[in-house]
């Protein structure tokens, strides 16, 4: 029931590109001063931990084909956790502006009065790469990048992917996995065959799977890929900084030949 004490308000929470600590101080205080917590699906359970045990925990996670409430819901949720409860801290994966829905949730929140804060986090699109030795960016390399999601709001194939391909940055494609096959397709329309690609799931997780190849042999890749769990798609030159891509690529040249 809803008291005269209680002061509602939302703080959107950026929990990092995965491992538990690699979430921000700020981000990490918010949530052991919240009232009440509402956590997606990739958000590091182990995070939990680190807030109240009397503290009520929601999960709201949406996984592909797998979402335990619609986007209305949570919004609607949300409401009503600050009104009953007062500080709600909305826990997402990476950084909630990116590809998280964040203004989305802003906006029907503070249509209630209910003031809205936003703590930053590391992006997985930037971090999860990083882990893995692989830089987005590196001097006569690449002097830029995109990071583009797959699929837009209504389904459809992301135009925005192609304009990508016909660029010389580095790709970073984020929620792709379905669509890997189109995706190598498009690009190879406007780079070489030879461009090396890196396919890293659970970034940052102890399970953290990274498979390097090129688009030429993409099918190293898709033959050991699990589109199940989350990953993020890497194309460019830059990929070749990874510890194993040379390696890997001597391996397939000489079983080539025999």
């Amino acid at each position: 029931m809803k008291q005269s004490s209680i002061i509602p308000k939302v703080t959107l929470v950026g929990a990092g590109p995965g491992s538990k600590d690699l979430i921000t101080i700020r981000g990490l205080r918010a949530l052991q001063q919240a009232d009440i917590i509402l956590y997606d699906a990739l958000v590091d359970k182990g995070l939990l931990n680190e807030a109240s045990a009397n503290t009520p925990k929601i999960y709201v996670g949406k996984r592909c084909g797998h979402h335990s409430m619609v986007q209305e819901e949570i919004n609607a949720l949300l409401v009503a956790s600050a009104f009953n409860y007062g500080h709600v801290v909305r826990l997402k994966g990476g950084d909630p502006f990116v590809f998280g829905r964040a203004s989305e949730e802003i906006e029907h929140i503070e249509s209630f009065g209910i003031p809205v804060g936003v703590v930053p986090g590391i992006s997985s699109a930037i971090a999860v790469p990083a882990n893995q030795g692989i830089p987005l960016t590196k001097r006569g390399v690449s002097g830029s990048f995109w990071v583009a999601t797959a699929t837009k709001k209504e389904g459809s194939f992301s135009n925005d992917l192609r304009l990508a391909a016909q660029s010389s940055a580095t790709l970073v494609i984020l929620m792709g996995l379905r669509k890997i096959d189109a995706i190598v397709t498009l690009v190879k329309e406007f780079r070489g065959g030879l461009t090396p690609l890196a396919v890293i799931q659970n970034g940052t997780l102890e399970n953290e799977f990274c498979m390097v190849s090129t688009l030429n042999n993409m099918g190293d890749i898709t033959s050991n890929l699990d589109v199940s769990q989350p990953g993020i798609i890497v194309i460019g030159d830059v990929v070749s900084e990874h510890p194993t891509f040379f390696e890997d690529e001597v391996q397939r040249v000489i079983a080539s030949q025999l």
